[in-house]
């Protein structure tokens, strides 16, 4: 007897597990470490065009970019032309304290279940894009009580 949990897979298929509801796909060293060297440079200008095809603004990403990290437009802006890796970006940002409050799946993964904080951090991004090119309220994008 393996399970009591379902797992969701690519493809709509379900497993079945003991654990909580998770995807079944493996993140390893390789995986953190491009993550850790990809730079915000060749990711930003994806999350400009998705939220833009989904009628949000610039203004309304850097919203969500300035509360996650605390960074204000002019950083942003310096960020991207001094292309920074993922693993800098984190670095330099105070992360919001109510960060930890992003839940959910993004890009197959269980946020609260990755353990590497960096690659955490990077999903926590992708979330809250994904949230704001979906049309969700932005006080609930940003956490606000």
């Amino acid at each position: 007897m393996t399970s009591i949990r379902e797992i969701r897979c690519d493809r709509g298929r379900s497993h079945y597990d003991r654990m909580n509801w998770v995807t079944y796909m493996q993140i390893d060293d390789k995986h953190h470490q491009r993550i850790a060297t990809m730079t915000f440079s060749s990711v930003y200008p994806h999350y400009v065009t998705k939220v833009e095809k989904k009628g949000r603004t610039v203004v309304e990403l850097h919203q969500v970019i300035t509360w996650l990290t605390g960074f204000d437009d002019a950083k942003i802006a310096e960020l991207i032309e001094r292309k920074v890796t993922f693993q800098e970006f984190f670095s330099l940002a105070k992360l919001h304290p109510n960060a930890p409050l992003i839940t959910g799946t993004i890009c197959g993964y269980r946020i609260e279940a990755i353990e590497n904080p960096l690659t955490r951090q990077v999903r926590y991004l992708d979330k809250l894009v994904d949230e704001l090119a979906k049309g969700r309220a932005m006080e609930k994008i940003l956490r606000a009580g």
